[in-house]
């Protein structure tokens, strides 16, 4: 199930994964695609960042449609997809490049600060 287009008052998140990154070389040399397990990892915390303190719990689903290059724009964006879960999409351009479900929990240990 596909995420409806943002309204221009939901960009969603962006990011960017330099070339000279660290998971990079090995991933594949000559060829480098951004691994799943970091977009996923940069996925979870643009979560946070958009609904506060919480802890992602598990990945209920992930799939990789397309591959994500160094340097290549990424904008994550949620949905929610009932009581402690939500759906993302990450697309470039035109292109999904990963889509799925995370559950979460609201962090009981996290403490907002003014």
């Amino acid at each position: 199930m596909a995420i409806e287009p943002a309204p221009p008052s939901d960009p969603g998140l962006d990011l960017v994964f330099p070339a000279d990154h660290p998971a990079l070389p090995g991933h594949f040399p000559g060829d480098p695609l951004v691994p799943g397990v970091l977009l996923l990892g940069h996925v979870a915390a643009a979560l946070e960042r958009e609904r506060g303190p919480l802890r992602v719990t598990a990945i209920r689903q992930a799939k990789f449609l397309a591959p994500l290059r160094p340097c290549e724009p990424c904008t994550i964006r949620f949905a929610d997809a009932g009581p402690g879960a939500a759906r993302f999409e990450c697309r470039s351009g035109g292109r999904v490049l990963a889509s799925g479900t995370l559950a979460f929990a609201v962090d009981p240990d996290s403490h907002a600060h003014d």
